[in-house]
């Protein structure tokens, strides 16, 4: 299996993503030091209509489900695969500020993702980015 992780920010706001396919379809995971399972979204590719169905399951009082459903639907819609996006994102006493941050860095993470040539088809290589300032 394909392992990717990449990250952006410093300090509080630093988000990580690990990306891992399980067979054909891909697993990505979202998170900061304080990991855990917030929100879990599918996205499913419908080949036929070109449109991407989400089914998102969120953990009684987390509000990862923003971060983890809009992951979901431009990693299908790009990837025109099935993909499970894990997030979870914990911050205590967080800014409304700090909030813009975080999800800011879990789309360019997105986005860094989609951009890799190598995610569209499955190779063996690793890849590792850490530390993209924000």
């Amino acid at each position: 299996m394909d392992d990717y992780e990449l990250s952006a920010g410093v300090g509080r706001t630093k988000i990580n993503l690990s990306a891992r396919y399980m067979g054909d379809d891909l697993v990505v995971l979202i998170h900061n030091e304080q990991a855990h399972i917030g929100a879990v979204a599918i996205a499913d590719y419908d080949h036929e209509k070109d449109r991407v169905s989400i089914s998102v399951v969120t953990r009684l009082g987390h509000k990862d489900d923003a971060v983890a459903q809009k992951a979901a639907y431009r990693i299908g819609k790009h990837m025109k695969k099935p993909v499970c996006v894990i997030a979870g994102i914990h911050l205590d006493k967080v800014t409304e500020e700090e909030i813009k941050q975080i999800v800011g860095n879990s789309d360019k993470l997105v986005i860094r993702l989609l951009q890799e040539p190598c995610k569209t088809q499955r190779d063996t290589r690793r890849t590792k980015v850490d530390n993209d300032s924000h």
